[in-house]
């Protein structure tokens, strides 16, 4: 007598859906807080060097939000990186993470419980030259989810 297996279109799925659960409980178990902040970082800057300046505006906090508007934003990046640089795109090394306690975006501001610190050198070849920023990007949480914010103490 012949055993009948189970139909292997069902099988397949069953397995690839336990592959994607699997993947995902694997991921909220080990991504530390620090990776899934690096993440954020990354995906800001490759919307920036992309010039898709609507897509990094959507990743910054409220408090930020609250400084430039999303066209306004647009346009300044556009009009300073591409226009003036003459540069279309950039590369962008992300350095070492440092947690800092208790850290303001403004002086008298309010304090937010902790931050992640990434010192972000992005890489300009334009019309005048060759060009390197540094810029230190901080990462929070906000409503669940990792959001750049800036330092404007002066």
């Amino acid at each position: 007598m012949r055993r009948r297996r189970g139909n292997p279109i069902i099988v397949l799925l069953v397995g690839i859906g336990a592959t994607v659960l699997l993947m995902f409980v694997f991921s909220s178990i080990f991504m530390g807080s620090e990776r899934k902040a690096k993440q954020i970082v990354h995906e800001f800057y490759k919307y920036e060097s992309n010039a898709e300046y609507s897509h990094s505006w959507e990743l910054l906090h409220s408090q930020m939000r609250e400084k430039f508007t999303r066209g306004g934003y647009v346009q300044d990046r556009a009009h300073v990186f591409n226009g003036h640089f003459g540069a279309d795109t950039f590369s962008f090394d992300i350095g070492k993470v440092k947690e800092i306690k208790n850290w303001k975006m403004e002086k008298g501001g309010e304090a937010f419980g902790s931050v992640y610190e990434f010192e972000v050198k992005q890489d300009y070849h334009g019309k005048y030259g060759h060009f390197v920023f540094v810029q230190f990007v901080y990462v929070v949480q906000e409503d669940g989810e990792w959001r750049i914010v800036w330092d404007y103490k002066k």
